[in-house]
């Protein structure tokens, strides 16, 4: 049996950023235009009026105050409300793939090594663009790997660290010395621009990390490699069937008797439930884990956690310390990024590792749909 670590970390972000003024702007303008338009229907209670939204809102629901998207003019057009993203013929690379290279490449360089030198490719995200072929192979295809293989996975907002822990699995059972994880999230396509209660949550970015076999990572590391390594001393993964976040999008929908279109399909949740159900689920599993693996709380100098909700995180930090968190034990970046499903904990330990020293602990944490959450926790080795 092999350790396992992560080695190098990359980080894909649009070039388009929308602060909340502006989704606030285009989205009380729908809603003006919709109220005047059904004023009637409204009246005679047949439909509901929509309420507008303002950024104090957005910020004290969830901390967000910007998110990157792919595309910028479809979302805030009012008589569009979704992403403009053109179809691409079978013989184009296709929208996720191309948002994986270039944070695949630099996780490569941050690490010191070259393609060649990987042996499988997960591409692990909430919502893939199609059925087959994988991304993942796609992927690999891009990057000029030969050799090896690759698979898609998704466990919504955790894909990252149950890939991790796949990815670890692998090498520490010899499947394979070094494994490439993808996060390519096209948040803004599942997301109802329309709907003031979620129009702010998500944001689109892509996310990549080696994780390779900890021997290797640290023998370049003595012989002069720029690259930290992280040794993964285990992960806790745990999964609890609920309705309250749902995403219902799929090729079955064609089939049914009553065809269904439109925003009912796309992501939908239950707030409030949400909350109040998955921080306890959340803390507890940490905690259990750290306590298997004989850590205290205090002894874990960082928590990188899901980036969906600045409350929830806040909770779920101080539920575990026994009090609040200091800002740089559980540092923030959905502020900039919003929600980025499985992609979050990843930018946050991307961001915000540096600064640790040899021998220090952390956690990343992953939570949502499902529900699922995964956690797993590292040591700085090098």
């Amino acid at each position: 049996m092999y350790a396992a670590a992560i080695s190098g970390t990359g980080l894909f972000t649009p070039g388009n950023s929308i602060s909340n003024d502006e989704l606030v702007e285009a989205l009380n303008a729908f809603v003006e235009r919709y109220n005047t338009e059904n004023a009637a229907r409204i009246a005679a209670g047949q439909v509901e009026a929509l309420s507008p939204s303002s950024d104090d809102f957005i910020v004290k629901a969830s901390g967000i105050k910007s998110r990157y998207v792919l595309d910028k003019e479809g979302l805030l057009d009012i008589d569009r409300m979704a992403p403009s993203l053109p179809t691409r013929g079978d013989d184009q690379l296709s929208i996720q793939a191309e948002m994986a290279i270039q944070p695949s490449l630099n996780a490569l360089a941050e690490a010191g090594l070259e393609v060649g030198e990987i042996d499988g490719v997960i591409c692990a995200a909430s919502n893939m663009q199609r059925a087959y072929p994988a991304m993942s192979i796609e992927i690999q295809a891009a990057l000029g790997l030969d050799a090896g293989w690759a698979f898609d996975m998704n466990v919504a907002c955790s894909s990252a660290t149950f890939a991790i822990d796949m990815a670890a699995a692998a090498v520490r059972s010899g499947q394979a010395r070094r494994i490439l994880m993808i996060n390519p999230e096209i948040c803004s396509a599942h997301l109802n621009w329309e709907n003031r209660d979620c129009h702010f949550i998500f944001g689109d970015v892509c996310t990549a990390a080696i994780v390779e076999r900890e021997d290797l990572a640290l023998d370049r590391s003595a012989a002069g490699g720029d690259g930290a390594v992280w040794s993964i001393l285990g992960s806790k993964l745990r999964t609890q069937f609920s309705n309250n976040i749902r995403n219902n999008f799929g090729f079955l929908n064609r089939t049914e008797a009553e065809a269904r279109t439109g925003w009912d399909l796309l992501f939908k949740q239950e707030g409030r439930k949400v909350f109040k159900e998955v921080v306890p689920m959340v803390a507890d599993m940490i905690s259990e884990h750290l306590g298997e693996h004989d850590l205290a709380p205090d002894d874990v100098r960082r928590f990188w956690l899901h980036q969906a909700n600045k409350n929830m995180n806040d909770f779920i930090a101080k539920k575990i310390l026994g009090r609040a968190p200091e800002v740089d034990e559980a540092p923030i970046v959905l502020d900039e990024f919003a929600n980025t499903s499985s992609a979050g904990c990843v930018i946050a330990f991307h961001r915000h590792r540096r600064d640790l020293n040899v021998g220090d602990f952390g956690v990343l944490c992953s939570f949502g749909a499902g529900y699922s959450a995964g956690s797993v926790i590292v040591r700085r080795a090098a």
